[in-house]
């Protein structure tokens, strides 16, 4: 309400916000509220990834399936830590040195599985990138714990010698 007031009275002093940082201070949510929507979000994209293991037995279109159900519970699981940190923390983070080329290529594997699966028409293709969404999002996961990286490139790097 102040700032209404303000801008009506000519007092309009507000910094230039971005469309996303608008939406960040729009959002009031609780903590509680933010964990709940987290839960159900990630919830719902597990289960969607299960779902889509179950219907990869489909004849025919369950490879279809699979890549479209797979790519929507990597979508939600997602979009399920924008509750906890909010979509801007979220969108930079995502965007930080060490998480851009993982998050770059798991949505780009993301679209690609899609086109594979709906204009292609190719399943393998589909399949493939379904794989690499799963390692780039573990890879991108994997920036979130302290040297995990590391381990798992000293652990490979052992087992390769």
């Amino acid at each position: 309400m102040d700032k209404l007031k303000k801008v009506l009275s000519g007092q309009d002093d507000t910094d230039d916000l971005n469309v996303l940082q608008a939406a960040n201070e729009a959002s009031t949510l609780g903590w509680g509220t933010r964990v709940k929507g987290f839960v159900a979000c990630f919830v719902a994209g597990v289960l969607c990834s299960l779902l889509g293991t179950c219907l990869l037995w489909v004849p025919k279109s369950g490879l279809t399936l699979f890549a479209v159900f797979y790519s929507l519970g990597n979508i939600a699981s997602i979009l399920s830590t924008m509750f906890l940190m909010g979509p801007l923390k979220q969108l930079k983070r995502m965007c930080d040195k060490t998480r851009a080329l993982a998050t770059g290529i798991m949505i780009t594997c993301l679209v690609l599985t899609f086109c594979a699966a709906f204009w292609w028409k190719n399943k393998g293709l589909a399949l493939l990138f379904c794989v690499l969404q799963f390692l780039a999002f573990t890879w991108y996961s994997l920036s979130f714990i302290p040297f995990a990286r590391d381990a798992i490139i000293k652990l490979f790097s052992a087992c390769f010698k």
